[in-house]
């Protein structure tokens, strides 16, 4: 099985792309429910395990290189960061598995992770990053279980895509493909990124885009 080249026209890629040239912001940092935002802006998450390279993708679709904070230590984000995309809020969500902290810091996370994608409303998609060089891992499957349980979108995302071979590639394409099939809130179109070289970012893009309810804000205008 190799990667399909894209799932969207032009004109999904070209409003992917006007979405995250509308500018992107930070808003809070959330460390419980409470602090949650009230006001119904739809919400896409980001989620994976520590140094998947979620900052850096993040980033790359921005264009922005300081955006989400990146780091050489896995599990520096430790918080559910909220930033504007238009009409939606992007959520920057911490990185579950490895990370140089208390124990009681990461099961503290850990739990807003889990509380987090129980029952929010306003979540319509997380997009699931998992490395390209590894494939799904158990506490992938964790996280994965726990979206089909909820019933949660989500979306597996390959990242770091330019770093194995093309053999190598695909076969973690084909065996995540499998892996989906499996869960019922899977959504079945792998996308396959790096944010080194670009790849996958435009489809990446609309694929966001293709979730904003009321259309992209205009250049300049910011949002309400």
């Amino acid at each position: 099985m190799t990667m399909e080249t894209s799932e969207f026209g032009p004109e999904e890629i070209a409003r992917g792309e006007t979405l995250f040239k509308s500018g992107c912001e930070f808003v809070k940092g959330v460390v419980s429910l409470d602090g949650l935002p009230d006001d119904g802006r739809p919400e896409i998450a980001f989620a994976g395990r520590s140094n998947v390279g979620k900052s850096s993708l993040i980033n790359a679709l921005t264009s922005r290189k300081t955006l989400a904070r990146v780091s050489v230590t896995p599990g520096r984000t430790r918080e559910l960061n909220f930033f504007t995309l238009g009409d939606l809020y992007l959520v920057d969500m911490p990185g579950y598995g490895y990370a140089k902290a208390p124990k009681s810091a990461v099961k503290g996370w850990t739990q807003l992770i889990e509380d987090y994608l129980k029952g929010r409303r306003e979540l319509k998609r997380v997009f699931l990053l998992i490395d390209a060089r590894h494939g799904v891992k158990p506490n992938d499957r964790d996280t994965m279980k726990l979206m089909d349980e909820t019933a949660v979108s989500y979306q597996a995302v390959l990242t770091k895509a330019d770093k194995p071979k093309q053999s190598e590639l695909d076969a973690v394409i084909a065996k995540t493909a499998q892996e989906l099939a499996k869960h019922p809130a899977a959504y079945p179109h792998i996308l396959v990124t790096s944010a080194r070289t670009g790849m996958g970012s435009p489809e990446l893009r609309a694929s966001v885009a293709a979730l904003s309810p009321n259309g992209v804000v205009p250049l300049g205008q910011a949002p309400l």
